[in-house]
């Protein structure tokens, strides 16, 4: 068996189907970063423990979790609140934490926008580190999200996992993806100012996680990212063949790029100014100095 953590806030909309899913672990933990909404109200109603924290960023939450509560098993999965637990992926994870081989388990997500699998756009499948003994790893943060660092050998399960990207509305679809771009964009120069690509993992990569990362940082280097991305994905990946909400996925994720080009823009834009009140202070303060004289 295996403890279940459940990351929530403002939640009321996706927890009591989030908990119901994960009360095939008898030890399931919502991690909540303060909801000011009724998420905690709902999930009380269920046989869960329930914790609080004050959300920092992805990684670190995860991290701080990891650390300080305490399950009732060595193995954890890590449930969005959005996303779901299935009996088949459950069956699947109580045999795989019995292997001697890994500390971790990557899971593929099935991305469910507008009421459709977009299955093509999304690269599928995706993989995220879900499953994994609570001592062997902890989280950095990349961007919006977070990165899994493995202290040990980590392995693929088949199962997936539904998560339910747009669930609480396009609103709050856009809304989110507002504030991310604001961390996406911190993250893009840092990688163009310190950061550097590697191309024997992106051309061979040994893992799928490898490639993925590589060309993420290939990404935030290539010109007219947003209309890149939309071709990428739309053309070359067959959106198209996800239907109407292909398109509508697609077009979200290029508009998506843009703000961060444009955030990108707008932060340096402010360096530079900030660069130069502060070369103009010293010259201002040495004559403000000379008239006393």
């Amino acid at each position: 068996m295996f403890s279940i953590f459940i990351l929530t806030h403002n939640e009321e909309i996706d927890i009591a189907a989030c908990i119901e899913s994960a009360l095939l672990s008898d030890d399931a933990i919502v991690v909540d970063s303060y909801s000011s909404d009724r998420t905690l109200e709902i999930a009380q109603n269920y046989p869960v423990r329930i914790v609080q924290h004050e959300f920092e960023s992805h990684g670190r939450q995860r991290t701080w979790m990891l650390r300080n509560v305490p399950t009732k098993y060595d193995w954890v999965y890590i449930l969005e609140a959005d996303e779901r637990m299935t009996p088949q992926l459950f069956t699947e994870c109580t045999k795989a934490i019995k292997s001697q081989d890994y500390i971790g388990y990557y899971v593929a997500e099935k991305v469910i926008f507008m009421g459709n699998w977009i299955r093509r756009s999304t690269q599928y499948p995706p993989y995220q580190m879900r499953l994994f003994r609570k001592d062997k790893v902890w989280f950095t943060d990349y961007g919006h999200a977070e990165r899994e660092v493995c202290n040990g050998q980590a392995g693929y399960l088949k199962e997936t996992y539904p998560h339910f990207t747009c669930s609480k509305g396009l609103t709050r679809w856009i809304e989110k993806h507002n504030r991310y771009s604001t961390n996406e964009a911190i993250e893009t120069l840092r990688q163009l100012e310190q950061g550097t690509l590697n191309w024997q993992n992106l051309l061979l990569g040994r893992t799928e996680i490898e490639r993925r990362r590589a060309l993420k940082d290939l990404s935030l280097r290539i010109p007219f990212r947003p209309l890149v991305r939309f071709f990428y994905m739309y053309f070359l990946l067959g959106g198209f063949l996800d239907g109407s909400a292909g398109i509508a996925w697609c077009t979200l994720q290029a508009f998506y790029e843009y703000l961060i080009v444009l955030k990108v823009r707008e932060i340096k834009s402010q360096k530079l100014s900030n660069r130069d009140k502060t070369a103009v202070l010293p010259t201002s303060f040495q004559n403000y100095e000379t008239s006393r004289l």
